[in-house]
């Protein structure tokens, strides 16, 4: 469950031993809407956003907008997201955009003798990026820098058929003291703005912050 605690904070629970995970989000972001319990309420919901985030489009556009929003739910609620949200901004006279969502897994038990070590090892098995341990206000965490390729549907795309592009990301991944990792990644496939995303996205993970449940401080594992 993710809720609104405060203008540009999130808090979320995570596992059986409660660690209230916390972190600001910079202005200008839209949320996606997760916190919803039929597809009605989803559909509305992102109607509504369509219309705060193309406020100058006719509905048609909108609607296709919310849409092609509606079409990542399955992989959304699969990965284990409980943020996701967007900023457009221009850089350069270019118009640019970054996503950045947080999500919730399971630390492998192998890894309870060195979480960090563990998971900077498994990253770099994957080679997909640069991979760094680094420390944290709240703790040590694994870093990847990298691209990775994605498609557009084709039901989405002006050509009709699926269209690869290349997205670059920020991965960052803090084992928490209950057995679980939270994982923060920004994406962007506008490279202009990487240097204005990548120091956007750095302010973040450095305020996340971690609470037991009855609210004292907590160090990563």
């Amino acid at each position: 469950m993710t809720t609104l605690t405060s203008p540009g904070s999130v808090e979320m629970s995570a596992g059986d031993e409660l660690v209230r995970v916390r972190w600001v989000m910079p202005e200008g972001f839209f949320e996606l809407p997760l916190d919803v319990e039929t597809i009605e309420e989803l559909g509305d919901q992102l109607l509504d956003l369509a219309a705060r985030v193309l406020s100058k489009a006719d509905f048609e556009l909108q609607a296709q907008w919310a849409a092609m929003c509606a079409a990542s739910y399955d992989f959304l609620v699969d990965a284990g997201v409980q943020y996701a949200g967007f900023v457009m901004t221009e850089v350069d006279e270019v118009r640019c955009t970054a996503n950045v969502q947080i999500s919730m897994t399971d630390l492998p038990p192998q890894a309870a003798p060195d979480p960090v070590g563990i998971l900077a090892s498994a990253v770099r098995d994957l080679d997909i990026g640069e991979v760094t341990e680094v420390l944290l206000p709240c703790g040590p965490a694994v870093t990847c820098v990298g691209a990775r390729q994605a498609t557009v549907d084709g039901s989405l795309s002006e050509s009709g058929s699926d269209e690869p592009f290349w997205t670059s990301f920020i991965q960052v991944q803090v084992p928490l003291p209950n057995a679980t990792v939270v994982v923060l990644e920004m994406t962007t496939p506008t490279q202009e703005g990487w240097e204005v995303f990548s120091s956007m996205f750095a302010g973040i993970v450095k305020s996340l912050r971690l609470y037991d449940v009855e609210g004292a401080p907590v160090r990563a594992a």
